[in-house]
């Protein structure tokens, strides 16, 4: 597969680049460019991400970065089976846990939800980070839901780090994950409250906290782009009225917790 000419494989992380130092120099090199097409392209092409990933891993099966990297890869493209496989063998090579939530996920993706709750009170999620925790309480809350036990969803995802005021990375994602569990059970009020939350923590886009606030608003939006909508006076009215909605949640909820 056709490597992109700035691509040179020193834009990987030191600690991959040391595993990569096992391998003989060009093997090595060409390794790299293809785990940096990976990264790359996991968001936007994840099937093209999925194919690099493959190439990488014909040539160096046994460096735990590629196995991790593959397991990525095949998740991003819903190929959960493979996926597993991949990070049960990055982390037999390594010993690390960090994969565990992504690991329990794939659990779920495999229509196995009861596998991923078990996993979710192993001792292996004690030796997580604190981002690793919230992401595997993100899975349990999302295996409960799968189970159709939408309070205990609602009950899993309620932790310090909920109510902590600071922002972490995973900040947007755990009061989206909240609000929309709460909007499962009809608490409609605090789901719009924990969107607006979600939306004030989300400074990088990740959720789409400000068309869920709007939705519960009652106001449609007009794609622009659409040869059969409206014209572009009346996109920029709906576009007024969601910028709007979105400024008086952000207000609202500014420095407000529960």
């Amino acid at each position: 597969m056709p490597i992109d000419e700035d691509v040179t494989g020193a834009e990987l992380d030191k600690d991959v680049r040391q595993e990569l130092m096992s391998l003989p120099k060009t093997l090595a090199e060409d390794v790299a460019k293809n785990l940096v097409m990976v990264a790359k392209l996991l968001d936007e092409d994840p099937e093209a991400a999925y194919g690099y990933a493959k190439v990488a891993l014909r040539l160096a099966s046994r460096v735990p970065s590629v196995r991790e990297a593959a397991g990525f890869a095949a998740y991003a493209v819903e190929k959960y089976a493979e996926a597993l496989a991949e990070f049960r063998a990055a982390r037999r090579m390594t010993g690390l846990q960090h994969l565990w939530p992504v690991m329990a996920d794939c659990e779920r993706g495999m229509g196995r939800p009861e596998k991923a709750l078990a996993m979710a009170g192993e001792p292996e999620v004690q030796k997580l980070d604190k981002a690793g925790q919230v992401e595997m309480r993100l899975v349990a809350a999302g295996a409960r839901r799968d189970m159709g036990q939408a309070e205990a969803a609602v009950v899993t995802l309620q932790s310090p780090e909920l109510a902590s005021t600071s922002q972490q990375p995973w900040t947007a994602r755990l009061r989206y994950a909240y609000a929309d569990a709460l909007l499962e059970v009809g608490r409609e009020d605090e789901a719009r409250e924990w969107f607006a939350k979600a939306l004030e923590a989300d400074q990088s886009g990740a959720t789409d906290a400000s068309d869920r606030l709007a939705e519960l608003d009652g106001v449609e939006f007009v794609d622009a782009l659409d040869p059969d909508a409206e014209d572009d006076d009346a996109s920029e009215t709906v576009k007024a009225v969601h910028d709007e909605a979105r400024s008086e949640r952000s207000e609202g909820s500014s420095g407000a917790e529960s």
